[in-house]
């Protein structure tokens, strides 16, 4: 199994190598790498999160929208490289509840499912999820800061993907958010401390705003 994970890395690293807006190879070998970490911490299953962290973003809406609905780059994968169906099924569902979909955002069913969400989520506080934040703002035509417009928050999973603010306003939409949205306990101690790192980036940024 462990071969077949690693084979679905470079898989996943592959399909992303040419994105720019923050789900390129380094996030999908950082979440896969926490989501081991905190598999071991939780007593999940490590190669259900090792493998479905591996492929969560092989049909990411952003990336690849035309498979999106039905996972089938991630099933493609794992049928060729003799995934067993229930292992398959497993991995699909668990990628199917990661996402952040703003009011419709869901619990995982599964302590593997939560291990994988949770390493996803952690890519998206701190300073690696400000940098995150900022390059996918960039790559849809978003702008840094927008006085006076407001952010869209307690919105649903249509008006959430619909959003065009300013990158600023995500973080209320979305990133300062995950902290309370943590399902397990290691994931919960280490999301507090980079969600402190937001909230002084934040206050930052507007002192230095306001003084121009």
């Amino acid at each position: 199994m462990q071969a077949v994970v690693y084979k679905a890395l470079e898989y996943a690293k592959a399909l992303c190598e040419k994105d720019s807006g923050g789900h390129d190879s380094g996030h999908i070998e950082r979440v896969f790498n926490t989501a081991v970490r905190l598999a071991h911490e939780e007593n999940a299953d490590c190669d259900i999160c090792a493998l479905a962290a591996a492929l969560h973003d092989a049909d990411d809406r952003k990336l690849s929208p035309e498979t999106s609905k039905n996972k089938d780059n991630a099933r493609r994968f794992m049928r060729k490289n003799g995934i067993p169906d229930e292992i398959a099924e497993r991995v699909v569902k668990i990628i199917d509840e990661v996402s952040f979909k703003g009011t419709d955002s869901v619990v995982p069913s599964t302590l593997e499912g939560k291990v994988v969400q949770d390493a996803d989520r952690l890519d998206a506080v701190g300073a690696v999820g400000i940098a995150r934040c900022f390059a996918y703002g960039g790559s849809v035509g978003r702008k840094i800061y927008e006085p006076g417009e407001k952010p869209d928050t307690g919105v649903g999973e249509e008006a959430y993907y619909a959003g065009k603010n300013c990158s600023i306003n995500h973080f209320y939409e979305k990133l300062l958010l995950l902290k309370d949205m943590m399902n397990t306990d290691s994931a919960k101690s280490e999301a507090a401390r980079r969600h402190a790192f937001l909230e002084d980036f934040l206050a930052e940024f507007f002192r230095e705003i306001n003084r121009i």
